[in-house]
């Protein structure tokens, strides 16, 4: 059936290109947006302007010398009325021809699905219901594949993620999770403007993988001749740009890790890291709240990471493997904290990069925000002092050669930068994936995502 409705739209355009009708035009006339056409309805429809509009065919219902279209554009939707006595050509219906022979055009070889660009005035049908009434018409793509609704949907959650573009077609509410995440990211970038936080970039291509816990993607720099390693984090040359002289910088961009897929994770996500001089993981906390509050309203908890072990999991830290606290935490723990909460005093041996409690050294100054089981926000007091730092890497060292991948690597490079000193800052990171999801009510990252990762076929 479907291969059958395939060669009819494909005979269409032959029959279009026969009529030497160009169903794939560069230069289109659009004068109004549907929306806004509907917001000054009574204005527009009084003054009989010729408005120009364009948008898919989303119905199509033929009652022989009349036509009704449901016409939409990206803010709206609206009747397209083609009546065969008023139409009187286009662009691509030559005016050479007679009404009736431009009509019979369109009728035969229009489809729901053809994009299509109308003129003429608007009005109200005897049902009073917003129209315009059709003077020219020009098919502006013509589509050769019918969409899934008019033959068999599209349900199956696998497709959806694989054919997204008919996924955001067909199910608004998707595309309105993707507007969300951009709304997201565009108030949290004029939010930090007016703290006086700049904007930079870094690397995507790192020699070393560093700034977190977790398998690189590897690929060949041809030119170089040298492996590079897709940045899983760009933690280590935002703490450069401290030595630099920069003290309030973020990076939102794209991060990839080698890992499981999962409600929470996508090997390539988005990650919003915010670096600030001068302050402690204490005043971050505060500031972290302040500015996500919007996002997520309610009260906000507080509780160490050792209690959180004893109240979700019944576990005493002080008689659990160092190998074992992690994934005990990710497993049993995490997924039990639904209201919004900062897990805070995380070990040194999880936390690389964050400083100690100054009285007691196992521990770190470091916190996440974890909200409906997932983590949020990851932040800490950045450790800078370069002979510390220097242990720790060596020790992310010694376990990445003894085969744990997921292990940090000892950078030389940025180990220079911090003996040149790096002044006292502290910083976090947050997954805007999961952001968004929580925001929206996403029950997987993969809805806010647009084209999520995938297992080729």
């Amino acid at each position: 059936m479907l291969e059958d409705i395939i060669r009819e739209r494909q005979k269409k355009l032959k029959n279009l290109l026969k009529e030497d009708i160009n169903p794939y035009p560069a230069k289109i006339k659009r004068t109004i947006l549907i929306s806004e056409a509907l917001k000054d309805f009574n204005k527009l429809s009084s003054s009989k302007k010729q408005l120009f509009l364009t948008g898919r065919i989303k119905a199509l219902r033929d009652q022989g010398n009349l036509i009704f279209i449901d016409l939409k554009d990206e803010s709206g939707k609206i009747q397209a009325v083609l009546k065969a006595d008023v139409l009187v050509g286009s662009p691509t219906l030559r005016r050479g021809k007679d009404n009736l022979n431009n009509f019979k055009i369109l009728k035969q070889n229009l489809d729901v699905g053809d994009f299509l660009s109308v003129s003429g005035p608007l009005f109200k049908t005897q049902k009073g219901e917003k129209s315009i009434e059709v003077k020219t018409a020009e098919i502006i793509t013509k589509s050769l594949r019918p969409l899934p609704t008019q033959w068999y949907g599209l349900k199956d959650v696998e497709e959806r993620y694989r054919k997204r573009y008919l996924d955001l077609i067909l199910n608004p509410e998707v595309k309105e999770k993707i507007i969300s995440r951009s709304k997201i990211i565009e108030t949290l970038r004029q939010d930090l403007a007016k703290e006086g936080f700049i904007e930079v970039e870094t690397p995507m291509l790192q020699p070393l993988p560093g700034g977190a816990l977790a398998r690189p993607f590897i690929t060949h720099h041809n030119a170089l001749n040298c492996d590079f390693y897709l940045r899983v984090a760009p933690e280590l040359y935002l703490k450069r740009l401290l030595v630099a002289g920069f003290e309030k910088i973020y990076e939102i961009g794209r991060d990839f890790r080698n890992e499981g897929i999962d409600r929470d994770h996508n090997p390539e996500f988005t990650m919003f890291e915010l670096y600030w001089a001068y302050q402690e993981w204490e005043g971050l906390m505060k500031f972290t709240e302040k500015l996500l509050k919007k996002f997520i309203p309610g009260k906000w908890e507080k509780i160490t990471f050792e209690a959180a072990l004893k109240k979700y999991a019944k576990k005493d830290i002080k008689k659990l493997r160092p190998e074992e606290i992690d994934e005990i935490f990710k497993k049993e723990v995490r997924p039990k904290i639904i209201k919004p909460t900062f897990v805070t005093h995380y070990p040194k041996f999880l936390s690389p990069f964050a400083k100690p409690v100054e009285d007691n050294p196992d521990l770190t100054e470091r916190f996440q925000l974890i909200v409906d089981g997932m983590e949020i926000v990851n932040g800490f007091s950045e450790l800078n002092d370069p002979v510390d730092q220097r242990q720790r890497m060596e020790e992310q060292e010694r376990k990445y050669r003894a085969g744990n991948q997921e292990a940090s690597r000892l950078d030389e490079d940025f180990l220079e930068a911090l003996e040149y000193g790096m002044p006292p800052a502290a910083g976090w990171g947050v997954g805007i994936d999961r952001l968004a999801a929580l925001v929206t009510k996403s029950h997987n990252v993969k809805e806010i995502i647009a084209f999520p990762t995938l297992k080729p076929r």
